[in-house]
Formats: structure tokens, C-alpha cells, sequence
């Protein structure tokens, strides 16, 4: 969960508030705050368990007002695939609040500088979070590091090619519950091909078959088919059927949840399996990775209404180890002359070397090639924005004729980083 609140700013007037790690006991009070910040509209009571089941205490903040909780934050203890395939443990910022009757006294900031100095303490080299109002979160250093596509793809009148092997890949429907190790194991496979990628851990495999009435806007409960090879779950998808008709026929749609597939033929085969679904014409897409093969093989791209959003944003928390964690596409040897005001102990010179096979980043004296602050290196980390895209917008400088080139060529990506679920 991202915050939805106006920003604090200034100190805290009332001198009443305290902010202290969250106890088990205080779970309730705390996240009806949070709640009640996203409008308060009631959970569903399996979708509230999961979220107290999978809240990490040592790592969650309250503010308080006397007995009133009036500010939440929590991290998630992640492992976060990064370009070349590492998987590095990051913080999952989540759950940001403040109450409405508490604006503006700087809680916001407090809890942002209490948790960053945390992950820090921690040996976490990155932040992440999902962001429902990016303004807030920039000045804190966090930059939009991948993005999502959605679509929305008139069947009726879309074809679509899929490639060789695809009729060798069987269909079926399954519950969720007999096959969830085995959809698990799939997605499980898939987190080092893909940077921005999240390994899953124990309870949050429930997050992707919570099913509350609540939230199906009329359409069926999540179903789910899995495909098989030699006796092997290869994939799976899961979605929802809204049914629809019109004088001229049925207009239904398919609402994709998620879609795994281990290969190119299992996903092509689960993709003509929901373009063809019957009495429906339409296939709703909410988040897929960029580069995602549909794409090149529909007949027309332009009555899929294609559309780019914002996903993970991206912090970093320690330069050095973040950028040594990472490998790169060409050999780059620049200095960055970092400038981080929300966690000085960035801000500097940093020499980076490394190539396909790893890297090394350390402070130097040496003179600087590129300039630019954390929430650049953010953006960039994961090889899904563009280091020459950010030096076009005025957001990076070039000290040293050659070095932005050699940088962005380095810093891409051979496949588009993709947040595959929310948290």
C-alpha cells in the first residue's frame, strides 16, 4: 500500500507525538489509521489477516497522539532482482500515513528520516515503494524505476500469431489452492530473468488469490488456468469474467490478474486461450512489463490501446553497494558527482568500474565525468530509464565528453524491469 495524505511540513507543534517501532498489540489502531488515510472504506476480513500476518514489526513505524495512532510506515524485507541477475535485499517501503488531523507537522518527514537511517543500519543498499502520489515521495529521493503496461485489446477484432511449439503446451482449469506450489514454482523461476522482479516471501503467495467480493465490480470470482508440458505446469493465468451484452451480441470482458508463463510458447498459448474465451470481446491488461511479446504478435497494436504507468520508485540508499551490486551491459569506468541533501552520507565522488561480470564503486578524489543526485541513479539503477533520457531533461550533466554514452550504454537493460505484484 502507498499513502494517500497531503503533505506534513514544519515541526510538529503540539510536542505530544512520539514515534516508536510499532507493537504487535497496537496492529489494529494502527492500520485503521492507515485505512482510514485511504479513505476507509473496510477490508474484507481474509484481505486484513494477510496484511497483519505478512507486517514486520521490528521494521514498522507509528506515530502517536496520546493512545491515537496518527502516522504509519513499514519496510518489507525483500529481494529485489537487479541486472544481472543478483538478487539484493531491499527495503519494501509500504503502508505511509498521516491522519488528516495531523498535516503538516512534519510527521511525514520525521518517519521518512527514521526509516531511511533504519534500512541504512540495516546493510540495505535500496529503497522501493509504489507510489499513489509521486510528488510526495521525490523529496525524499525516490524516482520512478520501472514501469507497467496496460491495455485494453478488442478481441473481436484482433488476431493474434503465436510461435512454434505453442499447440504442444495443454490447457486446464484448476483451483487455486491445487496448484498454488506449483504456480508459485513458476513465478519463482522467472524472478532472475527479469530486474525489478520481487522473490516471494512465506504468506505472499496468498496475495495473488485473495478474492474479495468487494473488489470483483461485478465481474466473476479469479479463476485460473494452468498450462502443462510432459506433465509439467509450465504457467498459469489468472482473471476474472465481467459478462456483458448488447443488442448486436455479447460484449463480456476478461480482467487479467497476472499471467506467468515459463516459456514463450506456454505464455502465447495462455494469451490465445483469453483472446478466445467465449462471449467475451475484450481483454483488460493492468500491469505487464513493457517489452511483453504480445505486443509483436497481435494483428493490430492500436485497438489494444497500449498504455504506460509508473510502478516501483526507486531510492538509493547506499551508493556504493548499491552500484556494486549490479552488473552492467558494456565496460564503464565514470565518476559520478553524486548530491543527496536527504542522505549526506551519499553525496560525493564515486568511481564506478564494472562490466557484464561485475563491479566495483568507491569514493574517489578523481575529477567528475557526470553529475547528478540520488533520485537519477534511482531511476536509472534498474536499466528501465534512460541515463541519456534524464541528461535530455536537464537532470544530468556531462563533465567529460563521452561519459554520458558510455554510462547509458552500461547502465541498460537486455529485458525491461518489471514490478510483477504490488505490496
Amino acid at each position: 500500500m502507498a499513502a494517500n495524505f497531503a503533505t506534513p511540513s514544519g515541526p510538529d507543534r503540539t510536542g505530544r507525538t512520539v514515534l516508536r517501532t510499532l507493537e504487535q498489540d497496537e496492529w489494529d489502531n494502527w492500520y485503521d489509521n492507515l485505512i482510514r488515510a485511504f479513505g476507509g472504506v473496510p477490508e474484507a476480513p481474509e484481505e486484513r489477516a494477510l496484511w497483519r500476518d505478512i507486517t514486520q514489526f521490528d521494521r514498522s513505524i507509528g506515530v502517536w497522539d496520546g493512545a491515537s495512532c496518527v502516522g504509519t510506515t513499514s519496510a518489507f524485507r525483500f529481494r529485489l532482482t537487479v541486472p544481472g541477475g543478483a538478487s539484493v535485499p531491499v527495503a519494501g517501503v509500504t503502508m505511509v500515513s498521516v491522519a488528516g488531523t495531523h498535516r503538516r507537522r512534519g510527521l511525514l518527514t520525521s518517519m521518512m528520516r527514521r526509516q531511511l537511517d533504519d534500512v541504512r543500519a540495516w546493510g540495505e543498499p535500496l529503497a522501493v515503494l509504489t507510489a499513489s502520489e509521486p510528488a510526495i515521495y521525490g523529496r525524499f529521493g525516490y524516482a520512478a524505476g520501472t514501469f507497467s503496461l496496460g491495455a485494453e485489446i478488442d478481441t473481436a477484432r484482433v488476431g493474434l500469431s503465436v510461435p512454434p511449439g505453442t499447440d504442444d503446451v495443454s490447457l486446464r482449469y484448476a483451483d487455486h489452492a491445487d496448484v498454488l506450489d506449483a504456480c508459485e514454482a513458476v513465478y519463482a523461476r522467472l524472478v532472475p530473468e527479469r530486474p525489478g522482479m520481487l522473490a516471494r516471501e512465506p504468506h505472499w503467495e496468498r496475495l495473488g488469490v485473495l478474492d474479495p467480493e468487494s473488489e470483483r465490480g461485478g465481474a466473476s470470482p479469479l479463476q485460473c488456468v494452468v498450462a502443462e508440458r510432459g506433465g509439467e505446469v509450465t504457467g498459469y493465468a489468472r482473471y476474472r469474467v465481467r459478462p456483458g451484452w448488447e443488442p448486436s451480441g455479447h460484449n463480456g470482458t476478461v480482467l487479467l490478474s497476472e499471467l506467468a508463463g515459463a516459456d514463450q510458447a506456454t505464455e502465447a498459448a495462455l494469451w490465445r486461450f483469453l483472446f478466445g474465451l467465449d462471449l467475451t470481446a475484450t481483454v483488460v491488461v493492468r500491469s505487464r512489463p513493457v517489452d511483453d511479446a504480445w505486443q509483436h504478435q497481435v494483428t493490430d497494436i492500436r485497438r489494444c490501446q497500449p498504455r504506460l504507468r509508473d510502478s516501483l520508485y526507486v531510492r538509493v540508499v547506499d551508493v556504493g553497494a548499491a552500484l556494486e551490486a549490479r552488473t552492467y551491459q558494456a565496460p564503464v569506468d565514470v565518476v559520478f558527482d553524486v548530491e543527496d541533501a536527504f542522505c549526506p552520507w551519499n553525496t560525493g565522488r564515486w568511481r564506478l568500474s564494472g562490466d557484464a561480470k561485475g563491479a566495483t564503486c568507491a569514493r574517489t578524489t578523481d575529477p567528475a565525468d557526470l553529475a547528478l543526485t540520488e533520485r537519477e541513479l534511482g531511476a536509472a539503477y534498474l536499466g528501465g530509464v534512460g541515463l541519456a533520457s534524464l541528461a535530455a531533461a536537464g537532470r544530468v550533466r556531462e563533465l567529460r565528453q563521452g561519459a554520458l554514452a558510455e554510462a547509458a550504454v552500461a547502465f541498460g537493460s537486455a529485458v525491461a524491469p518489471w514490478l510483477p505484484h504490488g505490496f
